[in-house]
Order: structure tokens, then sequence, then C-alpha cells
């Protein structure tokens, strides 16, 4: 089996875990399209023309995600301060208030590799990782 299918395989497991997990909390309405780009709004908010290009989207497409997140109430739109003809997506309250749903879902997740892995093996895959996101992420 190809490393990237390894890689994939229990990436898809958590996410699937993260968004069951939503939905039993009450965020049963965002999909992992729309995640994807949730997950890349910087903390004082991003335009959204970098969500697009970090997603590997269209403009048209995070235009698209990003206008459901708003309806749901997880992301609004504001004015930027540093140029007042463009604006920023900000998480709003309720995608505050999941974001520590999902980040127990995924250290519960965590503690179950660790578990079956051995802590240290765990380390030593998150070490690995971290090193291999160096030179595949250019968004970090």
């Amino acid at each position: 089996m190809n490393l990237g299918l390894l890689l994939f395989i229990p990436y898809r497991s958590m996410e699937a875990r993260v968004f069951a997990g939503l939905a039993e909390a009450g965020y049963d309405d965002i999909t992992p399209a729309q995640a994807r780009v949730f997950q890349r709004i910087a903390p004082d908010g991003s335009r959204l023309t970098d969500l697009a290009e970090q997603a590997q989207i269209t403009k048209q497409s995070a235009g698209f995600l990003v206008d459901q997140l708003e309806r749901a109430g997880y992301v609004e739109r504001v004015p930027d301060p540093t140029d007042a003809r463009a604006r920023l997506v900000r998480i709003a309250r309720r995608g505050a208030e999941a974001i520590p749903v999902a980040a127990a879902i995924v250290a519960e997740v965590e503690a179950e590799w660790a578990a079956h892995l051995g802590k240290q093996r765990m380390a030593q895959l998150h070490q690995i990782l971290g090193r291999l996101r160096e030179i595949t992420d250019p968004y970090q």
C-alpha cells in the first residue's frame, strides 16, 4: 500500500469521528468541505482569497462555502482594518463554540492511537509528520 493512502485512511477515520461527534453535540450542519475552509481562518480573520488558496479551491467555491458557514453562524464577514475595500472572514460565536468540541474528539482519537502504538511511537509519528509538513505545507 502506498504511503499516501496509509496517511489518508487514518485521517479519514479521525475526520468521520469528529463529524459524528460534532453532529451529536448539535453541530450537524457543517460539512467536510466547509470545515476545510473553516480550519484555515487565522485568529484575526482571513481574506477569502487566502482561504481559497490555502484550501486549494477556487475563490468562487470558497465564497460559496463561506456563505453557507455564515448563514449557519460559524463565521462572519467584517471590514479589514488594514484595507477599507476588503473584508475578512472571522470565526463567529457558533464556530468558536464548536472548536473545543472538535478538539476534544481529536484528543480522544489521538489517545486511542497512542494506546495502540505506544507513547514513544506516537511521539515519533508526530515528529516525523511534523518534519514532513516542512516540505509539503506551504501555509504552515
